[in-house]
């Protein structure tokens, strides 16, 4: 259910582009829907999680560029950049603390060797890096409706993978905490 809430917001983009095939219009119900939707985890948990508090505060600085300067070509910037700060977050935790974030995310659920941890965050700093790199390579040498279907399905599409791979290197290294 909540990996259906956070998308919410970018269903509600994808629609109405695809109802209307106009990029400014669906950006700008873009921004007051991930308003709502933060605004929503706030009053039901009391707590934000920082993922979406980065995602509303590009949503509305480069989703108001759009908007005010009807130039869709700012909304398409936002994944790209969502995806660089990930993966210097996670690639810093790897020289912050005696953690990197994958481990501090999992460790409590999962006993793994340091060498497996650290594999694992930078294959994300990967990811995050040919996410954000192949979003601009659509975005910019492809048509408008293709970025917005990539953006829906393309990147949720590379997740869904990338988490499966993940899962069959983790599978051969599993130690469950009992």
């Amino acid at each position: 259910m909540k990996i259906l809430f956070d998308f919410l917001p970018i269903v509600i983009f994808f629609v109405v582009y695809k109802m209307t095939g106009n990029i400014i219009l669906a950006t700008a119900i873009l921004i007051p829907a991930t308003i709502l939707q933060v605004g929503f985890t706030w009053f039901k948990n009391r707590t934000i999680e920082k993922m979406h508090l980065v995602s509303l505060a590009l949503v509305v600085l480069l989703g108001g560029a759009t908007v005010l300067l009807g130039d869709g070509d700012f909304i398409k910037w936002k994944p790209t950049i969502v995806n660089g700060l990930f993966a210097i977050a996670f690639l810093g935790s790897q020289f912050i603390g005696d953690k990197n974030i994958i481990q501090r995310m999992m460790g409590d659920k999962l006993e793994l060797p340091f060498k497996v941890w650290r594999t694992l965050n930078l294959a994300w700093v990967g990811f995050f890096i040919v996410s954000g790199v192949t979003n601009l390579y659509v975005a910019f040498n492809y048509s408008e409706e293709i970025w917005v279907d990539f953006k829906l399905f393309g990147l949720l599409g590379m997740t869904i993978v990338f988490i499966i791979l993940q899962g069959i290197y983790l599978s051969s290294h599993l130690q469950n905490k009992e």
